[in-house]
């Protein structure tokens, strides 16, 4: 007799976890997922160990009918795919239905980014919010994190999750550099330049001269992990954006990391040494930004071709 559905999911996330060293909102996601298949197949009668290829389509069909856009769609059926693959493995299913699936196909977006000097207004907005001399102490020390925060996510292109749970050792150290755990519990080295390493050491000193001083974090909050949250960086990231007038709908953590790696690759970095910042497993998903490199060639052409402009030889 086949283990109760829940227990299948749990089974499968354990091995996330523990195999993978999935994150924790990777496992969240993973679990919302696998609920909402399971409610699907419980409506039918069905159980995860003796689905066939037809029910996971019908599933898809679902989706589609709820208007849930393809590139969600196609992560969901990711979800299932190594659900039913870990079920086939471990002896559970007779085999995996989703084998011979083809999923949606969304053609993956450009990414949002910001101009070299939309960012330096972002960060002398944020610079000067830092350093006026009139701020009571408590504000004096949100207005030097923001600039800290951005000044380290421009400078490394950090993931958020990354950014906010940074260990106070982070701004202590004399080096130029972080090690950072990313996923996979994979570490790199990421750089840094004289501006984050000076926002981290005026920040630090406010903040160890504080009641919050002196614990494990760089940005503690009163949140559940003790440190402060994505949501909550997101939210005064906006404030930030709207100070420097820039429209907060267009600037977010997100976007910062793709500046990051958009302006790099417009002064010449290699893809390959963009790929090791932004711990990227694969080139394919550091691919996306080179459409700024297509832009960078159109311009060398038109600037540099003895047919690139439109003057008429005399």
């Amino acid at each position: 007799m086949s283990p109760a559905p829940a227990r299948l999911v749990g089974l499968f996330l354990d091995m996330q976890v523990a195999e993978r060293a999935a994150a924790a909102n990777t496992v969240a996601a993973y679990r919302r997922d696998l609920d909402d298949y399971l409610d699907f197949l419980a409506g039918r009668g069905a159980h995860p160990a003796g689905v066939e290829s037809e029910t996971v389509r019908a599933y898809l069909a679902e989706l589609d009918e709820r208007g849930l856009a393809a590139a969600s769609a196609a992560r969901r059926l990711s979800t299932l795919r190594g659900f039913h693959r870990f079920l086939y493995t471990e002896g559970q299913a007779p085999a995996d239905p989703t084998a011979a699936i083809a999923g949606p196909r969304a053609r993956r977006p450009l990414p949002k980014t910001l101009t070299i000097q939309e960012v330096d207004r972002l960060l002398l907005a944020a610079r000067e919010a830092s350093e006026r001399p009139d701020l009571p102490p408590l504000e004096r020390l949100r207005a030097a994190r923001m600039h800290c925060l951005l000044e380290l996510l421009y400078a490394t292109g950090l993931r958020v999750s990354e950014l906010v749970s940074l260990p106070a050792s982070a701004a202590r150290s004399r080096e130029r550099f972080l090690v950072v755990r990313g996923k996979g519990a994979k570490e790199r080295l990421v750089p840094l330049t004289e501006g984050a390493r000076a926002a981290a050491k005026a920040y630090l000193d406010l903040l160890e001269a504080s009641p919050r001083g002196g614990g494990r974090w760089l940005f503690p909050a009163d949140s559940e992990a003790g440190h402060l949250t994505r949501q909550a960086f997101a939210r005064d990231l906006k404030v930030a954006a709207g100070a420097a007038g820039l429209r907060g709908d267009r600037v977010s953590p997100h976007v910062l990391r793709h500046a990051f790696a958009s302006h790099l690759l417009q002064n010449g970095a290699d893809l390959r040494v963009i790929q090791e910042l932004l711990g990227h497993a694969d080139i394919a998903t550091t691919q996306i930004y080179t459409h700024v490199l297509d832009e960078r060639l159109k311009d060398m052409v038109r600037d540099l071709h003895p047919l690139g402009d439109d003057r008429a030889e005399g």
